[in-house]
């Protein structure tokens, strides 16, 4: 019952917008406890919101081999490790999550922006034109991130049709 209500309250505090406050209620949990999957998953939000990168990157490698069907998950190590690492081990981290969820519009964009990054234009173009096909919202994220403009640049027009 305990664990329950830790994870309310830590809840709840995240939905007031107060991250440190969910934080503590964490470590309240019982080390018995502490690497129960849900509270992983909560810590996992609670660290991202704090953009603890190195912390949130070890976290989501542990839900990813509790869990590989959830894509959020290899998302959120990866852009965790592009943070806390780097790009490359961002791009292996997606490659591999690819291979469970080829169809996932955010792992197909993600793999787009990396690319670009890169400076593999062709490989980037091909990777968000697929997310956008996935997911049509993809063209307004295309048209604005940052991490696209040598694509821009080299006449990507992510609003066409």
């Amino acid at each position: 019952m305990e664990l329950k209500w830790r994870l309310a309250q830590a809840r709840g505090y995240l939905g007031l917008g107060m991250v440190a406050d969910a934080s503590a209620e964490l470590d309240l949990v019982p080390d018995a406890l502490a690497n129960e999957t849900d509270v992983l998953a909560l810590r996992a939000v609670v660290l991202q919101e704090q953009a603890r990168w190195p912390a949130l990157a070890d976290i989501a490698g542990r839900l990813v081999r509790r869990q590989p069907a959830e894509a959020v998950w290899w998302i959120t190590w990866a852009y965790a490790a592009r943070r806390s690492q780097s790009l490359a081990t961002a791009e292996a981290i997606l490659l591999d999550g690819e291979r469970t969820h080829p169809d996932e519009p955010t792992i197909q964009f993600n793999l787009g922006c990396y690319a670009c990054q890169r400076g593999d234009l062709v490989e980037a173009r091909r990777r968000v034109d697929k997310a956008i096909a996935l997911d049509p919202s993809f063209r307004k994220n295309a048209a604005g991130d940052a991490d696209l403009e040598p694509l821009r640049a080299a006449g990507y027009d992510a609003g066409r049709e």
